[in-house]
């Protein structure tokens, strides 16, 4: 009932019937491991320099369903930026621009679920660039993985004991594959298969 009333606002306060679409229910199984590299964690000021999302649909990774590309800020990127990232100005110059990149973004999501590392903080950064187009921020359901790895975890914890939600510890602690890059992308697809470890839908490859 409350997801109908929230969806039922949201359809009230679009600005687009273009994008009605986005908030229709949705009883598919298919999900958006979304992750994105930033100049920064400040949500107000700070901008998205990359996207990397991919879909999952039931308990497989569809790999050939991706976003991953650059966003061209409408800022300069400053040199701290620059040693965090390793994104240079020159990469950018022939980047998405951002106005195209979060219609990408929405139209890969649809109304799906979207699951993330931090979520809240990826989200907040594409309700930003969002709220113009739509008139209200994205109503999709929103899975945090490091809540599902506390869920998880916290049964076999000590009562009072620290449950370490770092991303490297929780891909560590399931038994999955170092990220070969630290992008975007390859963070969002860890992500995924933290979810559908954390699920039970997911196994490494088999040694030979």
């Amino acid at each position: 009932m409350l997801d109908g009333l929230k969806r039922a606002w949201w359809r009230r306060r679009l600005k687009d019937p273009a994008f009605a679409h986005l908030g229709e229910p949705y009883d598919g199984d298919e999900l958006v491991s979304l992750d994105f590299e930033t100049t920064g964690l400040d949500i107000r000021q700070d901008q998205i320099l990359s996207v990397g999302a991919i879909r999952v649909k039931g308990d497989t990774i569809l790999t050939s369903q991706r976003l991953d590309f650059l966003v061209k800020p409408s800022c300069p990127v400053s040199a701290k930026t620059i040693l965090i990232h390793h994104i240079r100005p020159v990469d950018l110059e022939h980047a998405v621009p951002e106005a195209d990149a979060i219609r990408q973004v929405l139209e890969f999501i649809g109304p799906r679920p979207v699951i993330g590392y931090y979520l809240q903080f990826d989200m907040g950064m594409l309700d930003k660039y969002a709220r113009p187009l739509l008139g209200a921020g994205l109503p999709n359901r929103r899975i945090e993985v490091s809540r599902l790895y506390y869920d998880w975890r916290a049964p076999q914890t000590p009562p009072g004991a620290n449950i370490d939600l770092r991303f490297e510890t929780i891909r560590q602690r399931l038994d999955l594959p170092r990220r070969a890059v630290h992008d975007a992308f390859n963070d969002a697809l860890l992500t995924a298969m933290m979810y559908l470890r954390l699920m039970g839908g997911w196994r490494p490859p088999t040694q030979s």
